[in-house]
Formats: C-alpha cells, sequence, structure tokens
C-alpha cells in the first residue's frame, strides 16, 4: 500500500548536493530513464572545487524513494526535498478554479 501511495507524487523539487561527474545532462538523462519519470530539469545553483549543488525538478507518476537511491548511487546527496505535487490536481489549480468560479458568481 505504500508503494501506491508513493507512486500518486506527481512533482518533486529536490535540493541535491553531487559530485563533477556524472555531468548535469548524463545525470538529467538518467534521471529521465528512470520508470515513471515524464521529465526532468536540472539547474545548477552553485559548484565549487569538488561538488555542484543542483535543483532537480521531476514530474510523472514518481516513487521518492527510488529516485533518492538512484541519486545516491550516483554519488549525490538529497539536501531537501523543496516541494511536492501528489494527486490528481495540484493545490494551485484547485485555487484557480475557486476564483474562477466566485468571479462567475458575482
Amino acid at each position: 500500500m505504500a508503494k501506491t501511495r508513493a507512486r500518486k507524487i506527481r512533482r518533486l523539487v529536490l535540493d541535491v548536493l553531487k559530485p563533477h561527474s556524472p555531468t548535469l545532462p548524463e545525470f538529467a538523462t538518467k534521471l529521465s530513464s528512470m520508470p515513471g519519470v515524464d521529465g526532468v530539469n536540472v539547474t545548477l545553483i552553485e559548484i565549487d572545487k569538488d561538488t555542484e549543488t543542483i535543483k532537480i525538478t521531476i514530474d510523472g507518476q514518481l516513487d521518492y524513494g527510488t529516485i533518492r537511491s538512484a541519486i545516491e548511487e550516483w554519488g549525490g546527496v538529497v539536501h531537501s526535498i523543496d516541494e511536492v505535487i501528489a494527486g490528481s490536481l495540484s493545490s494551485e489549480n484547485i485555487e484557480r478554479r475557486r476564483r474562477v468560479r466566485t468571479r462567475e458568481g458575482i
């Protein structure tokens, strides 16, 4: 049952520290080839002598544990989960619907 619940995650935004290898294109390609992943955006935030801090946005039908494990296998560490969208609608879509209904009701 926990696996079913985890698969309802539609978007993850992660703050990750990783070594220079794999490169950002390789890292994004590896993530995008994972089961359930529809799209990946990797943004370089900071770079130093040995590591890179990156922000990763992943969309699809996601399993956080599997994604975290893969990142760790490639030498990365998830510093934080900065955003999660789960369920069939995001809270942004629900709020937008409420505003439209309110305007129509005026």
